[in-house]
């Protein structure tokens, strides 16, 4: 794209897409709730919902909506988002494979869309542990939130770049220290500590 043919910085576009993934989050955290579907938010949103506890300054936007359920669930879960105009598809994953992804009406973009993990399964083939089950979280007022030691386990065990980049805004307001390392089996723990070690 020739950057001559962009059109002008916009403040309000910028700030409505934030408001965008928030107010998506919270729609569909509300129809999963109405549902009766076990649900927890993780990803970058319970990443900013955690930084945000100790210096809202320092949080830092996502573009996507990532929910945790479990299989069994799914069923009722696409019931309910489908039910509210979402989108249910099955697409190619960066990391390989499948990926459970609801698109915000039949013209949604992937970009924008709420993405499914499973509970208890891995993410990808070759992660090295699997995801936190949605027992382990909190009630944050207005959706489940992934409880931060459950949310620290899934980033180790992910390791791509933007696990490693989020992991380092939770050490850098102080919500992750060594005395976590001790809670980890040793494979998570020598990731953690190379982020402490390496917080730039």
């Amino acid at each position: 794209m020739d950057i001559l043919q962009l059109p002008p910085v916009n403040w309000q576009r910028m700030s409505d897409a934030v408001d965008r993934v928030r107010q998506r989050l919270l729609h569909v955290s509300a129809c999963l709730k109405k549902a009766g579907v076990p649900y927890a938010v993780i990803g970058g949103n319970a990443v900013a919902a955690w930084v945000s506890r100790v210096d809202e300054a320092a949080v830092r936007n996502t573009r996507d909506v990532d929910v945790l359920l479990r299989r069994d669930d799914m069923p009722a879960a696409i019931a309910a988002l489908s039910h509210a105009g979402y989108v249910h598809r099955r697409v190619a994953s960066l990391g390989g494979g499948a990926m459970d992804v609801f698109l915000d009406g039949a013209d949604g973009k992937i970009r924008d869309a709420i993405h499914v993990l499973f509970a208890g399964e891995k993410p990808k083939d070759h992660s090295s542990h699997p995801n936190a089950d949605v027992t382990e979280s909190e009630d944050a007022g207005e959706f489940m939130l992934i409880s931060l030691p459950a949310l620290v386990r899934m980033k180790l065990a992910s390791w791509l770049e933007k696990d490693r980049m989020h992991l380092r805004d939770l050490a850098d307001v102080g919500l992750l220290d060594r005395s976590i390392v001790d809670l980890l089996d040793s494979s998570l723990g020598e990731r953690l500590i190379q982020i402490l070690e390496n917080p730039e």
